[in-house]
């Protein structure tokens, strides 16, 4: 259904160190780097990251969040590691959630500007 999704942030160097680190393990690169933006994907950008004088205020209670597809668990462990010993915080170790279904393998981080990351696995 998408192409693309933009979100903006206050420093960008911060954020290029994080999103270098915890998209490596899902095979996502930076495919585009500016001064001011930035263009993750596999192919082409999927996630465009702009700076902003007034990125949208983190709110956990909001429900926004962004789901990213991973190869297999190894990639999801690794992603979650990777995005905490790159500056993010923990929002859900790597594990089944059997509320959403029997397969479903995912981990949970928050990103330096709040917003909150999911790598997923459905094997």
């Amino acid at each position: 259904m998408f192409d693309h999704v933009s979100i903006g942030v206050a420093d960008i160097a911060r954020t290029r160190k994080f999103y270098d680190a915890a998209l490596k393990p899902l095979g996502y690169t930076r495919l585009s780097d500016g001064e001011t933006s930035l263009g993750y994907g596999e192919k082409e950008v999927g996630l465009w990251i702009g700076k902003s004088a007034s990125p949208v205020k983190a709110d956990m209670e909001s429900n926004l969040h962004f789901c990213l597809v991973a190869k297999d668990r190894k990639s999801v462990d690794a992603f979650h590691a990777s995005a905490l010993a790159a500056g993010g915080k923990d929002n859900g170790k790597p594990g089944i959630r059997s509320d959403y279904s029997p397969s479903y393998y995912a981990a949970f981080v928050i990103d330096p500007d709040g917003y909150r990351i999911e790598a997923y696995c459905g094997k």
